[in-house]
């Protein structure tokens, strides 16, 4: 009996699942239906009405060409600053004082920080300051991080700290060394950088001192050590040659090479990296604006379009839509 019991549990079971993989197939199907009648509904309410809507995106392409012509040009370039002493952090923190200024319009304190006329500044839109980002972590700078949106808990990418990007926004490009020259002497004005870019140099130059004399010292045990060895290789007597010991100053020349390439390196940032920041890229004059034409028509033509598709929407329904308003 109870055998049977279970037999007629398992065939209720398999028909329960039947009927519901039947009634998700026939939902799915519904809303399949129900997607396709829609999208044909709207496809044939566009191309009856493609006259008005091809009209609104000639009007957004026209206005986006009149703004175009209308509005102040914008150009942007970018330099690459090599951080001799200061952290990344803190000279973006600083450099980001102009973007300040830019922001606010504060022309006069713009004009004090980087040193330039009233003529100049006037052609300065912004000021920014931003990470490179350095992917796989293979020492090589992939891109910039303009929209500040790096995580710094990331494994794959990194900031590098070494070196930043400034990006200028300006009018006309043609004085883009003229504020390049300003930004530099900005940097170069602080009081605290330039404390600390003195120290490093003067400990450069300890550690100059310091490998020369360590190379003479091993220069002259090594000179010593080899006459010391010649000489306890000379014949004796018969003309037979005693080796009393294995001698190793072939090992005394890796450590002069190692000194030697340390102190290259040091010789290379004092003369290529006195400053507080080192210029690995200028700013390059760019070839087209930034708000041209496409510019605004990304912004005009979805705006026209859904505005004048909205009008055409509540024309088409505007009997229902006036029963549902006398209705409540």
């Amino acid at each position: 009996m109870s055998e049977n019991n279970t037999n007629k549990d398992v065939r209720d079971d398999e028909v329960d699942l039947l009927d519901l993989f039947r009634r998700m197939g026939r939902s799915i199907g519904r809303m399949a239906r129900a997607l396709g009648r829609g999208f044909l509904i709207s496809a044939v309410f566009l191309l009856k009405r493609w006259l008005p809507l091809g009209l609104s995106i000639i009007l957004s392409v026209g206005a986006s060409y009149l703004t175009k012509v209308t509005s102040d040009s914008s150009y942007t370039s970018d330099l690459v600053l090599r951080n001799n002493q200061v952290s990344n952090s803190d000279m973006i923190s600083y450099l980001n004082r102009l973007h300040v200024y830019c922001k606010e319009k504060n022309s006069s304190a713009l004009q004090e920080a980087i040193s330039l006329g009233p003529k100049q500044t006037s052609n300065i839109i912004d000021i920014s300051s931003y990470w490179i980002i350095d992917n796989m972590r293979d020492g090589i700078p992939d891109f910039v991080d303009y929209k500040n949106s790096h995580n710094v808990y990331d494994t794959i990418n990194s900031r590098m700290q070494d070196r930043l990007d400034v990006r200028v926004k300006v009018k006309t490009p043609q004085e883009l060394g003229l504020v390049m020259h300003g930004i530099i002497s900005f940097i170069d004005k602080d009081s605290l950088f330039q404390q600390r870019n003195r120290l490093r140099l003067r400990q450069n130059l300890d550690m100059l001192k310091r490998f020369d004399y360590d190379i003479q010292q091993l220069d002259s045990l090594q000179k010593i050590k080899y006459f010391e060895e010649t000489k306890i290789r000379q014949p004796q007597g018969g003309g037979q040659m005693i080796f009393l010991q294995e001698q190793k100053t072939q090992l005394i020349y890796p450590e002069i090479q190692t000194l030697y390439t340390m102190k290259q390196t040091l010789e290379a940032e004092r003369d290529l990296y006195n400053g507080i920041v080192t210029v690995l890229s200028e700013f390059t004059i760019p070839a087209r604006r930034i708000n041209g034409t496409l510019y605004y028509g990304l912004t005009y033509i979805p705006l026209f379009f859904c505005l004048t598709l909205l009008v055409l929407i509540i024309i088409a329904n505007r009997k229902k839509l006036e029963e549902i308003y006398n209705k409540y």
